[in-house]
């Protein structure tokens, strides 16, 4: 969907705030974009939609040249949300959802369904919300309505500068979620930039991890890097605590579960905590250390019943197992 090739920003004679950045985004996928500060995350955000100019390099768009695009073309073909959201307070909730569609010439009814349609399907009741001015609404439910002007229509490319940075932590929680939620109905691909490591591993399908200069030092999936960093860089940003991390993006699996030991009373293990097939490990492992035995049984991801239990060594197995090559 998108690819940039060794793109460069410089603001003068000292070092580049990008540096020669390559990466792809694969079609329906979430790149997230992370890093400390002055690792280039949001300048490289920018120059995708040509807020800002680049200096060199090539940002390629379902394999056209963006930079030899008209500017107005190439924002009707990107949604855009950013922290503050920058809904415009003079309009309504419905007519801000409305810009983009209006801006494109659609006919008063078919602009009247989009916006009705995307603020269902970002949680907000049209009938209730549409006719509202953006300082009725809460922080959360502005960020939803700056998700759905950026769906105005229908773009390609979602592009998400720290959009839920400024929002308290229930509150961001929920919205990830909800976002997951949406990118599973809408399969958007989307380059998100976040400070966030938990954020980042969450809603990522792909992390590019960027040092200061927006020096690419990997570019992987969450399992991946947090796994196996590439760099002592990436190590360090990570942190120490990477493998607890990790265990949030691997997935539990048939061959992760145990039969039911000679003697053990199933039944007492049936009493306690549960949990699924392709559940994260961390989920499992909530659900050991909450059960009174140390050991959870597993329902079968289909809803066919109880098809083992795991222990804490199943876990630690299967966590060791996930940094082994896919044979």
């Amino acid at each position: 969907m998108i690819a940039l090739e060794a793109l460069t920003k410089r603001y003068g004679p000292g070092p580049p705030a990008v540096d020669r950045l390559s990466l792809e985004v694969v079609s329906g996928e979430v790149c997230a974009l992370v890093g400390p500060s002055g690792s280039g995350k949001s300048t490289t955000l920018r120059m995708i939609n040509r807020l800002i100019e680049p200096t060199s390099g090539k940002i390629w768009l379902d394999g056209e040249d963006v930079t030899a695009m008209p500017v107005v073309e190439l924002r009707r073909r990107m949604g855009y949300v950013i922290q503050q959201v920058g809904l415009f307070p003079h309009l309504t909730v419905g007519d801000n959802v409305a810009t983009v569609p209006r801006l494109l010439g659609w006919d008063r009814r078919r602009v009247r369904d989009r916006v009705a349609e995307l603020l269902t399907l970002v949680g907000l009741d049209p009938g209730m919300y549409a006719k509202r001015w953006p300082h009725e609404l809460s922080g959360g439910q502005r960020q939803r309505v700056g998700v759905a002007r950026a769906l105005g229509a229908d773009p390609p490319l979602l592009l998400m500068d720290e959009p839920f940075g400024a929002i308290d932590p229930i509150t961001r929680n929920r919205l990830q979620t909800e976002f997951l939620d949406l990118q599973q109905r809408v399969r958007k691909t989307v380059v998100l930039v976040t400070h966030d490591l938990e954020e980042a591993v969450r809603l990522g399908d792909r992390i590019a991890v960027l040092s200061e200069g927006g020096h690419l030092e990997q570019y992987a999936t969450p399992g991946e890097v947090l796994g196996a960093p590439a760099t002592p860089f990436v190590a360090d940003f990570v942190g120490d605590d990477r493998s607890l991390r990790r265990l949030g993006v691997v997935v539990l699996k048939p061959v992760d579960v145990e039969p039911v030991e000679r003697g053990e009373d199933l039944g007492s293990v049936l009493d306690g905590p549960r949990v699924s097939i392709g559940a994260s490990l961390r989920e499992a492992l909530v659900a050991i250390l909450e059960s009174p035995k140390g050991v959870v049984a597993v329902e079968d991801a289909e809803g066919g019943g109880v098809v083992g239990v795991l222990r804490p060594a199943s876990v630690h197995a299967a966590a060791r197992r996930s940094l082994l090559p896919e044979s």
